[in-house]
Formats: structure tokens, C-alpha cells, sequence
């Protein structure tokens, strides 16, 4: 259970760079609220106390604006940023690291029972407004982005935008790339958005990504000439772009 909140906070820090405490994250952020109540009525509802989870979703949803069936099935690492409007159904499921932003409706399309709400794999972004509806799939590390409308299912690493959904661009299925690793540290998946989408700024950031990935390279290989020619060099590594060494710096720096 505790090794579960700490996750849940720690993913925070990772998925929003106005977190300033753990107190602050605890007391003020109703995703995480949303979702440690969600637990409880999940746990109620698979032990088959029906009225109770619904009690406790109902209960949640007036406490934080975030609507979770008490039968949806939720992952590890889930955050949901500002929160406000959300709706997830009873049949719903979400994969581990997932990220929902505000007005993010996973909806159902038939008054039938059976599984009628989409699935998410591991690593999907939903941007702000987006409704992804039916018992469709969204393939893992897939973005939709701001008040999308998604009702066919979605491929993994895909992109989609628009009124209905389509997808505009998918990352290759290759190994993960130096840019990859930079941009997956400063979080440029925001609000559904990626590399893949038209977009002129991005292009340049993931231009001066590559660049930075290639100084790196050739800044190893020049150390280690001067090693090998007898000259000691003892720089500083270069930091490995994890939240606790970019909090430690910017600590340092205000101190």
C-alpha cells in the first residue's frame, strides 16, 4: 500500500514541474486523491459490496471533480493533472504510467453490459477535453491530443488529433533514442502532444535534442583520449536527466 503512494507521488514530480512538496502533493492534488479513493471502492466492489463503491466513487467525485467507476481497472502510476471533468467507466482499463489531463472522458457507446470502455496500454497521454469512446484499444505509449474524439482503436506509439480522431504520424518500433530518453526526462508529452505532430517548434526542439545527444557522444569520446594520452581529466559527468539530480541542481542553484 505505501510502496503504491509513494508511486503515485513520485510520478508527480515526474509528470508535473509545478510540484514544489510532498505535503503539497498529499493535500492539494485531487488526481492523487481520486486516486487512493479509487482503491477503496475497487477493493469494495470486487469484494461484492456494490452500494458501498458507489458511495465511495460518489463521495470521491464530490470531493475532487474526478469520476472513477468503482469497477474500472486502473494501473500503477496513473496521474491525472488537475482532474477537473473527468470520467472513467465501469469497464474501463488502464495500463501502468498512464497520464490523463482534465475534461478526459473514457466513455462507453452502447447501453449494453459486457465490456463497453476503452483500454489503455501502458504509457498513454490523453490531452485536456479528449473522449475516447467504445471498447477500443489504445496501443501502449500512444498520445490523443486536446479535445480529440476517438472511437476506432489506435495503434502503438501513434499520434491522434482531430474531430473524429486521426492518426498523424506513429514512432518507429525501434530501440529508444537518445532524444527519445532527453524528452521522455523534460516531458514534451504534454497534453497529448508529440514529436510526431506538425509543429515547427518541436521539430527544432527535437533538432537541438539530436544535437545535444551527439555533443554528449563526442565529449565521452574526447575524455577518453586524454585518458588514454596520460592526461588525467577529472570533469564532473554530465547529469543523466533524473528528476533527483535536476531537483538537487536547482536547489543548489538557489541556495
Amino acid at each position: 500500500m505505501f510502496s503504491r503512494l509513494k508511486e503515485d507521488i513520485a510520478c508527480v514530480f515526474e509528470r508535473d514541474p509545478a510540484a514544489q512538496s510532498v505535503l503539497e502533493v498529499i493535500t492539494t492534488y485531487p488526481g492523487v486523491h481520486a486516486v487512493l479513493i479509487h482503491r477503496v471502492s475497487h477493493y469494495c466492489w470486487n469484494a461484492g459490496y456494490l452500494w458501498l463503491a458507489r458511495f465511495i466513487a460518489h463521495i470521491c467525485r464530490w470531493l475532487t471533480g474526478i469520476e472513477i467507476h468503482p469497477g474500472a481497472q486502473i494501473g500503477r502510476r496513473f496521474f491525472i493533472d488537475h482532474g477537473m471533468g473527468v470520467v472513467i467507466g465501469e469497464t474501463a482499463i488502464i495500463g501502468d504510467d498512464c497520464t490523463l489531463y482534465h475534461g478526459v472522458t473514457l466513455g462507453g457507446t452502447t447501453w449494453s453490459k459486457g465490456k463497453r470502455h476503452p483500454t489503455l496500454h501502458n504509457g498513454v497521454v490523453i490531452g485536456a477535453g479528449a473522449k475516447v469512446l467504445g471498447p477500443i484499444e489504445i496501443g501502449a505509449g500512444a498520445r490523443v491530443g486536446s479535445n480529440s474524439v476517438v472511437l476506432k482503436p489506435v495503434p502503438a506509439g501513434a499520434t491522434v488529433v482531430g474531430i473524429p480522431g486521426h492518426i498523424i504520424g506513429t514512432r518507429p518500433k525501434t530501440a529508444k533514442t537518445g532524444r527519445d530518453e532527453i524528452a521522455s526526462k523534460m516531458g514534451f508529452d504534454a497534453y497529448g502532444t508529440t514529436a510526431d505532430m506538425p509543429d515547427p517548434v518541436a521539430n527544432a526542439i527535437n533538432r537541438m535534442l539530436d544535437h545535444i545527444h551527439l555533443l554528449d557522444k563526442r565529449i565521452e569520446t574526447l575524455q577518453k583520449a586524454v585518458n588514454d594520452a596520460g592526461i588525467n581529466c577529472t570533469e564532473t559527468p554530465l547529469s543523466t536527466l533524473d528528476g533527483c539530480e535536476i531537483e538537487d541542481s536547482y536547489e543548489k542553484g538557489n541556495q
